[in-house]
């Protein structure tokens, strides 16, 4: 009988993490998941269900607003990323985040790939110019832009330069990548060339991702979690849990029963 491989060790392991703002909203009570390497994992809920703000822990973009306390554990690659000593700007190359709304920086195409590059120390332009390319490429934008690198950013369409920025974070080579509702504002095909980047993505990187929707979360996600309230109601595959739910409050959202 042949022996059936264990599981991959979680990429992000999660545990009894909570969240509290200085206001003294508690946005995140006991969070426990793990999150499998190279998958598209899926946080859904309603807002103010805690999602942006477990996003924002996990590289820690979290230490910029002040007067919050947290407790808890997040391990990547089995370290905990709140011990002493760790190198905060390490971490966020590592773990690479794209917001709703497109942040271009002001200046070219070509600059605002090698912006990071150059500022991590990279000068050989050969080098440079190969993980222009090679980060466009993964972002479904080479095609596009390969004639017009020296065009303003700003230029590009709202789809384009969502991508733009998906290659910005795609050009340091982090190992995950944390999109926060990344087809916000996005047309049809847009979300679609969106979508269909992240599809080829997942193959080489642990991608965690806040959807626009319930069914873009079904349609996208290989894991999901429900949060609601500051709370985690249920994870699991995606076609387990967007299929058949196993709590109540889980379906009910899913079918448009609230939310």
């Amino acid at each position: 009988m042949t022996a059936v491989p264990p599981p991959p060790a979680p990429a992000i392991a999660i545990r009894q993490l909570f969240f509290t703002y200085a206001d003294g909203t508690e946005a995140l009570r006991d969070i426990s998941v793990d999150i499998a390497p190279r998958q598209l994992f899926v946080l859904f809920g309603p807002a103010r269900a805690g999602k942006t703000t477990l996003l924002r822990l996990l590289n820690r973009l979290s230490d910029l607003i002040g007067g919050t306390r947290q407790q808890g554990h997040v391990r990547f690659n089995g370290a905990d990323i709140f011990e002493r000593g760790v190198d905060v700007t390490d971490l966020r190359r590592r773990i690479g985040m794209v917001f709703a709304m497109p942040t271009p920086l002001p200046g070219s195409i070509r600059s605002n790939l090698t912006f990071g590059l150059r500022m991590a120390g990279m000068r050989d332009a050969a080098a440079l110019e190969a993980r222009v390319e090679q980060s466009l490429r993964q972002a479904a934008l080479w095609d596009e832009v390969k004639d017009r690198l020296e065009s303003s950013a700003f230029a590009l369409s709202g789809g384009q330069q969502q991508r733009l920025c998906l290659a910005r974070s795609l050009a340091l080579e982090p190992e995950v990548i944390i999109l926060d509702n990344p087809t916000s504002g996005l047309d049809p095909l847009s979300t679609a060339a969106v979508e269909e980047s992240l599809d080829a993505l997942k193959q080489r990187y642990t991608i965690i991702m806040v959807p626009h929707s319930v069914q873009q979360a079904a349609r996208v996600a290989d894991s999901a979690a429900f949060l609601l309230d500051g709370e985690l109601v249920e994870a699991g595959p995606a076609r387990e849990l967007f299929v058949n739910p196993r709590h109540k409050r889980t379906e009910d959202y899913i079918s448009g029963r609230f939310g």
